[in-house]
């Protein structure tokens, strides 16, 4: 029972209560909304891929944060998306060669990672961890990652959300640049449930290393024989994680029971994009990385990661790189790599070395051919981005190209797709070598493609130009 003298205290403290909690919350929420596991509505907000959002990053000494770019620490900002603002925001540079690239070149238009639960325990947008902000790094045309993560999601692979949104810093225009949900937690729980798995991103030591763990051939049973995986690893491993996952690279080596350790169909469909999309820069390319491996019950998963270099366009560090681009349109789809490589790439090669699997995989190409090309997905998507976006690109301040190069590439890209669809098409139906030596045997049978420069996709070219015209610089 509550004491007469002291309920005078208490109606006091709850009117107090009652008009400061929704302030306490404002203030709160502007650090985190809810606990990551209690929402997921960012995919309804950010992510609502039918317009550009709006993001201002409020950052102390961005020319600072631009110098020590290269070293990808973490910072601490705040973040306006679409008119909420979210405070300790840890935020660093991204990426690779592009990463690199941009340094060299004396530019500044970098991509970025945002976090959420960096310096906040839990903190989160509407149960979002962490996005990135892509720079469209050798992508004139800005739409190649997204027209790649809406083929996979067409086709039915777990991919990530994206969305395009204009950038400012400390409330100065910055740029275009396209939302993409990282693949971590809030990824995971929203594709595979609340009981998902683990997930890893694989990742090169050197490319003169040999690699093998990123390229999931089975070496031993030491864990310590796979750090390209183990170390990138984005939630906690036991013991009993490494042993599962090694144990399934052991059965995908044998070549044999390949569905007690391999979602086969999810996988076929992956590769029937990423071959269709012409990147190298893949696990099935010279580096053999940018995916993501899921594995959860024993059963492993590759998911999409990265495609600023896709559609024939990876020339980074290689002396010699392909550039015809019927060579390029043509790429046959048994055989996506030379033969060094396939070798040496069990997830597909073994996949392939079966009939069944093989014939699935063609479906997948027929399907993607028949519902997302000829009957206007495709048509009907990629008019809309281009028009949704143009605008913008127009009026970007740190644009690696000009207005007319953009409309350009994306004209090339349209027309990249046109032919590589029916290439494919004449692949499967018999008209075209589906090899890489059956093409080099009949080469007249290819689709010509002389007419298409790839290069205008993006290439070193444009960086000069950007340094050269003052663009892209702080």
């Amino acid at each position: 029972m509550v004491n007469h003298k002291n309920i005078h205290k208490i109606c006091i403290a709850a009117a107090i209560l009652a008009v400061t909690a929704p302030l306490l919350f404002v203030i709160i929420g502007q650090s985190y909304i809810l606990k990551a596991d209690a929402d997921s509505s960012y995919a309804e907000r950010l992510f609502d891929d039918r317009r550009v959002h709006e993001i201002d990053i409020q950052i102390k000494d961005f020319e600072g944060f631009i110098e020590n770019a290269p070293a990808e620490e973490y910072v601490s900002c705040s973040v306006e998306i679409d008119g909420e603002e979210f405070y300790r925001v840890g935020i660093r540079a991204k990426g690779n060669n592009s990463l690199r690239l941009t340094t060299e070149y004396g530019l500044s238009r970098y991509s970025l990672k945002l976090e959420f639960d960096q310096f906040v325990d839990g903190g989160n947008y509407y149960g979002l961890d962490k996005f990135s902000l892509d720079a469209s790094f050798q992508d004139n045309s800005y739409m190649k990652t997204w027209l790649v993560y809406d083929m996979m999601d067409f086709i039915g692979v777990p991919s990530p959300l994206c969305s395009y949104v204009w950038v400012r810093v400390n409330s100065e225009d910055w740029g275009l640049f396209l939302a993409i949900e990282e693949p971590e937690e809030a990824f995971a729980r929203r594709n595979f449930g609340a009981g998902y798995g683990k997930l890893y991103k694989p990742d090169y030591r050197s490319l003169n290393d040999k690699n093998a763990d990123i390229a999931l051939q089975y070496i031993d049973d030491d864990p310590e024989s796979y750090p390209g995986i183990f170390d990138n690893a984005k939630f906690k491993v036991t013991k009993a994680d490494e042993r599962r996952l090694i144990e399934a690279l052991k059965t995908l080596s044998s070549g044999e029971n390949l569905d007690l350790a391999v979602n086969v169909d999810e996988v076929l469909r992956y590769f029937a994009v990423q071959v269709f999309v012409m990147n190298q820069d893949s696990y099935i390319g010279r580096t053999g990385h940018n995916y993501f491996l899921y594995e959860q019950d024993g059963v492993l998963s590759i998911l999409p990661w990265d495609y600023n270099l896709a559609f024939g366009t990876y020339a980074l560090g290689m002396t010699d790189p392909i550039r015809d681009p019927t060579v390029l349109i043509n790429y046959p789809i048994n055989t996506p790599a030379e033969g060094a490589v396939m070798l040496n790439r069990p997830l597909y090669h073994n996949l392939m070395k079966n009939k069944e699997y093989l014939a699935a995989y063609h479906k997948y190409f027929n399907r993607l051919l028949l519902e997302y090309f000829e009957e206007g997905q495709f048509e009907l998507g990629f008019r809309r981005i281009e028009a949704m976006i143009a605008e913008y690109v127009q009026k970007d301040p740190t644009a690696f190209c000009n207005y007319e190069d953009h409309c350009q590439a994306v004209d090339t890209l349209h027309e990249a797709c046109l032919l590589r669809a029916k290439s494919v098409q004449a692949q499967l139906d018999g008209e075209i070598p589906i090899t890489i030596r059956g093409q080099q045997e009949r080469p007249e049978r290819k689709v010509d493609a002389s007419h298409v420069d790839l290069r205008t996709l993006g290439d070193f070219e444009d960086l000069e130009n950007a340094k050269a015209g003052g663009r892209n610089e702080f």
